[in-house]
């Protein structure tokens, strides 16, 4: 059954990643990427469903203790699958975090949470056969279930944050900002900086402002170096700057995410 649901996990990954790889279209102008969330969110309910599994067969077999049986064969089969699931979660760790596929990390997690769970199974089995303690064994069985929870839980909230247009890492919006500060020198400011990550993709957008006597001309080629700057440090990042004179008040002014309902509010009686 776990073998089924691994296959099954699988196909899911790699159909999501082919549909989050299409460039995008007219429909979805900011590409398909988004698509990972909903994968690694399913890999995450899946590697809590194993979890609730063990804890439920381990409860059972503290309450009837009962003798191992073909206890060689099982060890070896289970030690083999064990190596050959690190193996390839090892591989799609390091894939997802060098391409920030989150999809292929949670498909390495629920292979590592098969791991683990493969490890308790020996360690229980053998310390079990060794006192004569059967209860060893789904004691174990429970403290590989509540580590596999922690794995899935950590899994679903980080797919239900990147729904939710969660920001850059902090050490990553560091980075941006350092960028923005070093032309302060240059008599040029910044603000309504914002960031968010969707799959592999990531995006900011800032508002910058220089002296109002600078040309057109200056300001974008400001703007092209500040964003190629950006995209160097941070590859893959999609930058979008909007261009603002710095001596104008109104310029400080639309730091809401909600424009519109902030230009309402200053032209409303008593506003």
């Amino acid at each position: 059954m776990e073998s089924l649901v691994n296959l099954a996990a699988a196909v899911l990954a790699v159909w999501t990643l082919f549909f989050a790889a299409q460039p995008p279209d007219e429909e979805h102008p900011y590409g398909h990427t988004k698509a990972e969330y909903f994968a690694s969110g399913a890999e995450g309910f899946l590697i809590l469903g194993a979890a609730v599994s063990i804890g439920y067969v381990a409860v059972q077999r503290i309450l009837e203790p009962r003798p191992i049986q073909n206890i060689e064969t099982g060890l070896l089969v289970s030690a083999a699958a064990a190596a050959v699931n690190f193996i390839v979660a090892r591989v799609l760790l390091s894939a997802g975090h060098r391409y920030g596929a989150i999809v292929l990390e949670a498909d390495a997690r629920h292979l590592l949470a098969d791991v683990w769970t493969t490890v308790g199974v020996i360690v229980g089995v053998i310390a079990a056969s060794v006192t004569g303690l059967y209860i060893l064994d789904p004691v174990v069985g429970l403290a590989v279930a509540a580590n596999i929870v922690r794995s899935g839980i950590g899994l679903v909230r980080r797919s239900v944050l990147g729904l939710m247009d969660t920001a850059l890492p902090p050490e990553e919006q560091q980075v941006i900002r350092e960028i923005l500060n070093r032309y302060r020198e240059r008599g040029v400011n910044y603000h309504a900086l914002r960031t968010r990550q969707a799959g592999m993709r990531r995006f900011m957008s800032v508002h910058v402002l220089v002296p109002g006597r600078w040309t057109v001309a200056d300001g974008h080629h400001l703007l092209e170096e500040l964003e190629a700057e950006v995209r160097k440090a941070l590859p893959g990042i999609t930058v979008f700057t909007h261009l603002e004179p710095l001596e104008d008040p109104r310029a400080w002014e639309d730091l809401n995410l909600d424009q519109a309902t902030a230009d309402g509010a200053r032209g409303s009686p008593g506003g």
